[in-house]
């Protein structure tokens, strides 16, 4: 029987527009001018009310500028908040952009009761694996928008941006960069014995093919919460032939459903030893 035949692909959130680079920047700028803005009005208020001879001086148009403003300034900091920037330009922000990708695990989301055209500001709370494999507690906000709130639920695995010296917040990875989430799963498949460098090997260089699911059994062995399951595979060569191949899976139960007997499962392997395939699942299974 060959080695632990795993490879789970990991998918991030799609990004939706191009990042801006002077993204800090803007959100410090609209802030200064909000504050600006209030003291100003306040000042042309006072100003007003106390040089004028008129007996109502410090009733007409000027009293709209401090109201105005005292309405501004709480708008402009909601939102440049965190999960609004990104949500507005697309991207992560620039305080997270280049940190460490780890891997979140949705443990809990709630709705903060912002809303952005319509579309609800989640509060998602995570347990995160960071890059040297120590887990911890986190929380990300962000704008969700209505076609993706059922990606967010409780066990799916999301890439994420942490900051090791401040590991409060995260931020759901939104570049899109499909192979540095997959890089993140990877490492962390590795370190818990799931999977290893050969099967990723093959996973990269090897044929693929697609595979039908004919034997299952589960010896017992736990790996991380994760049941091994021998199986063995009728798999499909491009030019139309078939082969016998048995192989080992380590897999989290709620995607033991997808190498049930029967099952049509998509599969990488060597020409030169068919023996040595691997087989591709995703991580997060879609609800029922």
């Amino acid at each position: 029987m060959s080695g632990n035949g795993a490879q789970h692909r990991i998918d991030p959130l799609p990004s939706h527009s191009p990042t801006s680079d002077r993204e800090i920047t803007m959100k410090n700028q609209i802030r200064i001018a909000a504050l600006v803005f209030l003291g100003l009005s306040v000042a042309y208020y006072l100003w007003h009310g106390l040089t004028s001879d008129d007996v109502f001086g410090w009733v007409g148009w000027q009293m709209a500028l401090p109201i105005i403003a005292c309405t501004v300034v709480p708008l402009a900091f909601a939102f440049t908040a965190d999960g609004i920037l990104p949500a507005l330009t697309g991207h992560n922000s620039s305080e997270f952009r280049d940190a460490p990708m780890g891997l979140g695990t949705v443990v809990a989301v709630g709705q903060t009761g912002l809303t952005l055209n319509d579309q609800p500001q989640l509060r998602i709370e995570f347990s995160v694996e960071g890059v040297d494999g120590k887990t911890f507690r986190s929380l990300a906000t962000m704008i969700v928008p209505l076609t993706e709130m059922a990606l967010l639920r409780p066990g799916v695995v999301l890439p994420v941006r942490y900051l090791p010296g401040r590991t409060d917040r995260v931020q759901v990875d939104l570049s899109g960069d499909s192979s540095a989430a997959q890089d993140a799963m990877n490492a962390a498949m590795i370190r818990k014995g799931i999977t290893t460098p050969a099967k990723l090997d093959i996973a990269r260089r090897g044929t693929s093919a697609q595979a039908v699911v004919r034997s299952l059994s589960v010896p017992g062995e736990i790996r991380d919460g994760h049941p091994r399951l021998d199986l063995e595979l009728v798999v499909t060569r491009p030019d139309g032939t078939a082969f016998v191949a048995r192989t080992e899976k380590f897999l989290p139960p709620a995607s033991v459903g997808l190498v049930q007997i029967g099952r049509v499962v998509a599969v990488n392997y060597l020409p030169e030893n068919e023996q040595e395939l691997v087989i591709s699942l995703p991580v997060n299974v879609s609800a029922a």
